[in-house]
Formats: structure tokens, C-alpha cells, sequence
């Protein structure tokens, strides 16, 4: 007895090492400057004030307006294609199942001006439509790695007893899938709430959101109560999507255990023709927005013109292009190193704090969640504020960028990694551990050869995120190192044919840089379950 107590002593003296680290940093880059931020706001006793405020409820209601009216249309336009990716063998799925990605990591400032060339005047519904091309994949993979875990008894056994098609999925399969659809749901309205630059090149300055209020009333107004406030209410929000969201995917993951991992697809036949009909009508209204940036790009005030990409080492005024992209390379490269360092300790803590302190690895999981939902103008002013305090000065550090989008994807580096962390066998480690073998080899030679692929898709798909983040990199980026992405939201803002054209071709440029990555990255999941890659 008085070894094990010993033993156990010894585990969670080197868990607490390890978690050392991602709390440290998410207490350092996260919280500090967040709450220096809503302290500084208190401090002027503007907070109650700017709560009371109509205008404050007013752009509440609007976030929450357009992110639940793009929720609904993402979960009903990306059902049907969870149905055939999870249910139906027909060629090509695998290809669909890769280029689905594709929306969902293309940089903000892309989609926006892919609608923009669609929508010239903007409004609610482009701005409803794009957060809805940015999700469909969220909701068609997530729920599409539960349902084709279902075994299809059930429905079958429904129809038998002669219920109709409907009546066998409202009454059997639904029910089943509701743990998914409610973890996509969360997912997606998370993202759609916090969309900034979507909504700031579609919004035409009169539409706006909580995060594009934050951030004008932080550069432009310097109210510091009244960003705070809408802050406040901001987080208030997110904690509430990501409470939703973790108890739907712990749901999900039970029932996963709770039914046999078969292969169910087989060839559509009767009605089923009808859901890949409406799959495949998704995916061409997903392609016209992609098509009609690629066009706009090629489109001068003569006809067809190469200027914009011809244009893309020089752009006549600021920042050459090319050099904004090579910069962007760099800045990726950091963050992706920062947050597979910190996302894959936090993953090996939780993981090992669900067998010791489950309540303890949960409360660590669903910290490291905040930063997906929280205004990276917010992290980002708290950044000026607070940083200049510790030794050197962070703010005009090439670094400073790189933390900030490591904070964002982190999140999406240990959701990737920790599902198929708690999938080994934990027999295996206890085998090499009984043969001598000490923490640091059993993680070297069982865990990390099962994981190897989740860890380079994770890398992978945070370098796309990291290149295409425009949020944080908006507020953080020094103007003579700025990213592509924020190089292309000023050029699309300039006058002049050969500024739009530029910005479309570097649009263009970056689509096809994130979509070769997406792919590869897929390539090397083949073969994984889907569940839990978001």
C-alpha cells in the first residue's frame, strides 16, 4: 500500500511538471492580458454603463442572430452530406471527403472577398451564406464519423415493422446522431459568433457583431469600458457554446463506444438517390464561391488580365505581396511549433489526469478551449498593455504575432491528438512499464508511434490555420511585416483596379497553398476515425 501511495505521489509530481507548461502559458498569454483588459474597464466604472446600453443588446442580438441562422442552415445543408459520406459507397467520396476542408481553413479575409465578388454590396445574408461555407465540413465530418459507426438493425428492424423512411430516421437514427449534431452545432456557433473578418469586409460598416464592435471601439474609439463590456458578455457566451459543446461530445464519444465499429456504406438505392442529389447540390453552391474568386482574379477593366498576379513581387505603394507571403511562412512556422509543444503536453496531461483527477483534466481540457471563442482584439490590446511588463519588450518582438496565433490553435492541436491518445490501449503502457521501461520511453515507444499521424495532420492543419489567421495578426502585425491575409484586407480596401486585382490574386494564391496542405494532411488521416476532429 505504502508504494502505490508512493507511486501515485511520484505520477502526479510529474504531471503537475508537465502541465507546468500550457498552463503557464495560457495564465501568461491568455488570462493576464485578457483580464488586464476588463480590469482596465472596471477601473473606469464605464462597465455598467456600457451594459446598459441598447446599442450593446442591439449588436448581442445580431451576433447571436446571424451565428444561430448559420448554425441551422450548416447543420441542414451538411446533413445530407454526412449521410453520404458515412453511409454510401460511390466514387469519389473519398476526394469529397479531402476537399471539404478546404472551406473550412481558408483564411477569413479569403471567403469574405470570394463573397464580396458575388455579393458586391454585402449584407446579412452573404454574411450568413460565408459563415455557412465555412462550416458545412464542421458539421459533415464530425457527424458523419458517428453515423457510420450505426449499425443499420435498428433501421431496418423500424421499416420492417413498417414504418416509412422518415418515421425509421426520425424515431431510430436521429435520436442516435443528436449527440454529433449537437457538438457540431455548438462548434459552429462558436465560430460564426466570433467571425471577424467575414463580417468586416461583408458588414459594409453597418452590420456588425460583438467582435468587430470590440475591435473598433478599441482602435478607432479607444473605449476601453465599452470593449470591455461587450468582452464580458462575448465570454459569457463562448463558456456557455463550449459547456454545450463538451457535454454533446462527451455524449457522442459514449455512444461511439456503445455501438460497433462496422463498415456500413453500400450503394445508394431508392430515396437515398434524393440525399445525394441535395449532397451534391452542396457541394456546387460550395464551388461558386471558390469559382467566382478564381474568375474575379483573372478579370480586368479590358477582359481577362494576369496584372494582379504579374503584380504579386510589387504592389506600387507599402509591402510587396511576396514579401507579406514569405512572412506569413515564417509566422506559421512559430506558432505551429509553440502550439504542438504546448497542445501535445496539455494532451498527455489529460489524458493521464482522466484516469487520476478526471474533474481536474476536464477543467484544464475546457480552459485551453477559451481562446477559440474570446476577441483576439481583446488578446491582442491586452497584449500591448500587459507584455511591456516582463523582461524585454514583447511588443515589438517578431514573436508577438506567433503567440498570438499559437493561442488559437492549440485548441485544434488537442482536439486532433487527444481522441486518439485515449484510444491506446492502456494495457500497453502498463506492459512497458512492467518491463522497466520509465515514463519518458513508454510515451517514446507506445504512444508515439500511434499518434505520429495525428501529430503531423495537426501540425499540418494548424500551419494552414496560422496562415490564414487574420484576426489577432489584424491588431498585432508591425505595418512594414504585415501577413498575407492583412496585406490582402488592406489592398481590397485601397483604390484602384490593380489593388483589387492583386488582393484576388493573392486570395487565389493562398486558397491553393491551404488546399494542397488540407489535402496532404488528409491523406496521411486516411484510415482514422473522424469522430472528435474537430
Amino acid at each position: 500500500m505504502g508504494r502505490a501511495v508512493a507511486r501515485n505521489r511520484r505520477t502526479l509530481t510529474g504531471l503537475g511538471l508537465l502541465a507546468a507548461l500550457p498552463i503557464g502559458f495560457l495564465a501568461l498569454f491568455f488570462i493576464w492580458p485578457v483580464a488586464a483588459i476588463v480590469g482596465l474597464g472596471f477601473a473606469d466604472g464605464g462597465v455598467g454603463e456600457a451594459l446598459a446600453e441598447g446599442e450593446t443588446w442591439r449588436l448581442a442580438a445580431f451576433t447571436v442572430t446571424q451565428a444561430a441562422a448559420s448554425t441551422v442552415l450548416a447543420v441542414l445543408a451538411g446533413l445530407p452530406v454526412a449521410y453520404v459520406l458515412a453511409r454510401l459507397r460511390l466514387p469519389g467520396v473519398a476526394a469529397v471527403r479531402s476537399l471539404l476542408l478546404v472551406p473550412f481553413v481558408l483564411p477569413t479575409v479569403v471567403v469574405g472577398l470570394a463573397f464580396r465578388a458575388l455579393w458586391p454590396d454585402g449584407g446579412l445574408t452573404s454574411i450568413v451564406l460565408a459563415n455557412t461555407f465555412f462550416n458545412i465540413a464542421v458539421v459533415a465530418r464530425t457527424v458523419g464519423g458517428l453515423w457510420a459507426h450505426l449499425d443499420r438493425g435498428g433501421e431496418e428492424a423500424a421499416r420492417v415493422l413498417g414504418a416509412s423512411a422518415f418515421t425509421a430516421f426520425r424515431t431510430v437514427t436521429l435520436p442516435a446522431i443528436m449527440p454529433a449534431v449537437g457538438s457540431a452545432a455548438a462548434v459552429v456557433f462558436l465560430f460564426c459568433s466570433t467571425s471577424f473578418g467575414v463580417v468586416l469586409i461583408l458588414g459594409g460598416g453597418t452590420l456588425r457583431t460583438l467582435e468587430t464592435e470590440i475591435y473598433l471601439r478599441t482602435v478607432n474609439l479607444f473605449d476601453l469600458p465599452g470593449a470591455a463590456a461587450l468582452s464580458l458578455v462575448q465570454l459569457a457566451a463562448v463558456i456557455a457554446a463550449l459547456a454545450v459543446g463538451a457535454r454533446a461530445r462527451r455524449r457522442r464519444e459514449t455512444a461511439l463506444r456503445l455501438r460497433p465499429s462496422t463498415r456500413t456504406a453500400r450503394r445508394p438505392a431508392g430515396g437515398e438517390w434524393w440525399v445525394v442529389a441535395a449532397a451534391g447540390g452542396v457541394l456546387v453552391l460550395l464551388a461558386v464561391p471558390i469559382a467566382g474568386l478564381v474568375l474575379r482574379s483573372l478579370s480586368g477593366v479590358d477582359g481577362w488580365s494576369l496584372a494582379g498576379y504579374r503584380a504579386f513581387t510589387g504592389t506600387g505603394e507599402g509591402v510587396p505581396a511576396w514579401d507579406a507571403a514569405l512572412n506569413s511562412l515564417r509566422t506559421a512556422f512559430d506558432a505551429t511549433v509553440l502550439a504542438l509543444i504546448v497542445g501535445v503536453l496539455a494532451s498527455v496531461v489529460i489524458v493521464s489526469l482522466r484516469r487520476s483527477a478526471r474533474v481536474a483534466g476536464e477543467v484544464l481540457d475546457g480552459a485551453l478551449m477559451l481562446p477559440l471563442g474570446v476577441s483576439a482584439v481583446t488578446v491582442g490590446f491586452g497584449y500591448l498593455v500587459t507584455l511591456d511588463d516582463l523582461p524585454g519588450d514583447l511588443r515589438t518582438s517578431p514573436l508577438l504575432v506567433p503567440l498570438a496565433q499559437a493561442l488559437v490553435i492549440i485548441p485544434l492541436v488537442i482536439r486532433m491528438v487527444l481522441p486518439v491518445l485515449r484510444s491506446v490501449d492502456e494495457r500497453l503502457r502498463q506492459a512497458a512499464a512492467t518491463l522497466g521501461a520509465g515514463p519518458l520511453r513508454v510515451w517514446r515507444e507506445v504512444d508515439l508511434p500511434l499518434t505520429l499521424r495525428s501529430l503531423v495532420a495537426a501540425a499540418g492543419f494548424g500551419y494552414v490555420v496560422a496562415l490564414g489567421e487574420f484576426g489577432a495578426t489584424s491588431f498585432l502585425a508591425r505595418p512594414e511585416a504585415p501577413t498575407l491575409p492583412v496585406l490582402i484586407a488592406e489592398l481590397a480596401g485601397r483604390p484602384g483596379q490593380l489593388n483589387s486585382q492583386l488582393a484576388y490574386a493573392s486570395c487565389v494564391l493562398l486558397m491553393v497553398v491551404t488546399g494542397a496542405v488540407v489535402l496532404v494532411i488528409d491523406r496521411l488521416r486516411a484510415g482514422q476515425s473522424a469522430v472528435g476532429e474537430f
